[in-house]
């Protein structure tokens, strides 16, 4: 079972790389995207506050719409295909989903429902914290992936 909260999400600068990217490929840009921005804090001085992160623009489709990338203490100067971003204060639903990421589905649906029993819009915007590095934890059955999906009162 999901555990589900509502909490108050405080402003959180970003820096990463936004694409729309189709759906098959959507690990090989997660892999660029924070090598990428890894590559691009490293020269600028600066390290990860937290971590990394995919933003999702809306539900996917055979193309999403995601940013991956850090959160940062301060902006980041735009770099390539790096740029200075946010993750928004608010209302948020937050949910921790454990395991592999081919079971993600499970969680939003869970979301879904809470949500809607709650009388809670979602807003279109939702990203996720992955709190595990699967380098690290090769067993997909650990992983730990936070959702933060910002709600509304119906």
């Amino acid at each position: 079972m999901t555990t589900i909260r509502i909490r108050e999400h405080d402003e959180q600068l970003t820096a990463g790389v936004r694409e729309r990217v189709p759906m098959p490929e959507l690990t090989g840009f997660f892999s660029r995207a924070f090598q990428e921005t890894m590559a691009a804090l490293l020269a600028q001085g600066m390290q990860p506050t937290g971590a990394p992160f995919g933003k999702y623009y809306g539900p996917p489709g055979a193309v999403v719409d995601v940013e991956a990338g850090f959160p940062v203490a301060v902006a980041i100067a735009p770099s390539g295909n790096v740029v200075p971003g946010r993750l928004p204060a608010g209302r948020v639903a937050e949910a921790v989903h454990i395991g592999s990421f081919d079971t993600m589905a499970d969680t939003y649906s869970a979301l879904e429902r809470y949500l809607a029993d709650a009388k809670l819009v979602p807003d279109p915007v939702v990203w996720e914290s992955y709190l595990s590095d699967p380098e690290v934890e090769p067993d997909p059955a650990t992983w730990r992936t936070e959702v933060c999906w910002p709600v509304h009162q119906g």
